[in-house]
């Protein structure tokens, strides 16, 4: 099987149909799906999304197809986190408190029924479920998000998407295939082998605001095409179904002191914030511009904190889908580094 997917360069896929699509799931009496089971995948495709992106495999890479891989086992994690710290095949243990439990991987959530931080007076504590969350579609991330019109999941909510894929900038974000990794609405700079390679000036840009959003039904998240953010952002995508997280009333406004630590929001210009200058994979930033190239350089004062500051996409190895050891953060050790010390510059110094 071999896919043109043109990796590392992320370009639309070309070449033989028949390496991904099957027109009936049958050949001399043999099912074409990957898996050989006998049930029919949406869009002729030979696999489901996992199906090609979580095959097991020890490569963060799938290196026949290019596919990049959102539970595996090699040493390098991708941009988007790794789900196999959730399932436990990877990490300190299995914990759904690790990250997104999508109903792709046949993985309830034992700790949580709604995503925390929804706006209950929506109605969304009873419909943004782990019942319903999944990779694609209808309560999902990627692909078109639609309400209650289409509750359609899956690969079908990508339709096209991976044929006219925009690589690395986008920057207009109206549709799947020119949005920043195929969630509608947000841009956003692609870095080209998904991090699997990565330095200070190696990896994805994200975009950014410099105000929080009024969260609300009333500020047209539900757009044409599905539910999407309208500022934009990586922060105002998470901000659809953890809303109280992120709108600025919540927050407690645009300054300090805050209720909730904000995101969408200008990183400080003065004190111990002006100490962060060289960008970290570890807490990154967002820009208020997409950038043409990764930059090296965090500059305060224009540059912005975004939930994914702190925050994997996926999953990661510690609770919260958090990037780093919360617990480990400790106040006045100077031993500490990192994490929120990134930011906060001065915090693990001794008085």
């Amino acid at each position: 099987m071999i896919f043109t997917f043109h990796y590392p360069a992320i370009a639309a896929i070309t070449g033989t149909c028949s390496n991904c699509h099957t027109m009936h799931n049958s050949q001399n009496g043999t099912s074409m799906n990957f898996d050989n089971s006998d049930t029919p995948n949406d869009v002729l495709l030979r696999a489901d999304c996992l199906g090609c992106h979580a095959i097991g495999l020890t490569t963060n890479i799938d290196p026949t197809t290019g596919a990049p891989q959102v539970s595996h086992t090699d040493a390098i994690d991708l941009a988007g986190g790794n789900f196999a710290y959730m399932l436990g095949g990877k990490g300190s243990g299995a914990s759904d408190a690790k990250g997104h439990n999508v109903k792709d991987f046949g993985k309830s959530d034992d700790i949580l029924n709604a995503a925390p931080g929804l706006l209950p007076e929506t109605g969304h504590n009873i419909i943004i479920t782990d019942s319903y969350l999944t990779c694609a579609g209808y309560i999902g991330c990627h692909g078109h998000r639609y309400d209650d019109s289409n509750k359609t999941t899956g690969v079908a909510m990508l339709k096209g998407a991976h044929h006219q894929n925009v690589e690395g900038k986008c920057d207009t974000a109206d549709t799947i295939a020119n949005s920043f990794r195929f969630l509608l609405g947000v841009k956003g700079l692609e870095d080209s082998d998904w991090q699997a390679t990565k330095s200070i000036s190696d990896h994805n840009e994200y975009f950014g605001e410099t105000t929080p959003m009024d969260v609300s039904c009333s500020n047209s998240c539900h757009l044409s095409g599905g539910v999407q953010p309208p500022n934009n952002t990586i922060s105002g995508f998470c901000a659809t179904c953890h809303g109280r997280f992120h709108d600025r009333t919540e927050i407690g406004g645009t300054t300090s002191p805050f209720k909730r630590h904000p995101t969408d929001i200008v990183l400080p210009s003065g004190g111990e914030y002006s100490a962060y200058t060289t960008y970290s994979i570890e807490a990154p930033v967002a820009r208020t511009t997409v950038p043409d190239t990764p930059s090296p350089t965090v500059t305060p004062g224009t540059d912005v904190v975004m939930c994914l500051s702190c925050h994997g996409a996926h999953a990661t190895d510690y609770p919260d889908i958090l990037r780093w050891d919360y617990s480990d953060m400790i106040a006045g050790d100077t031993s500490k580094s990192g994490g929120c010390f990134t930011c906060h510059t001065t915090k693990n110094q001794t008085p």
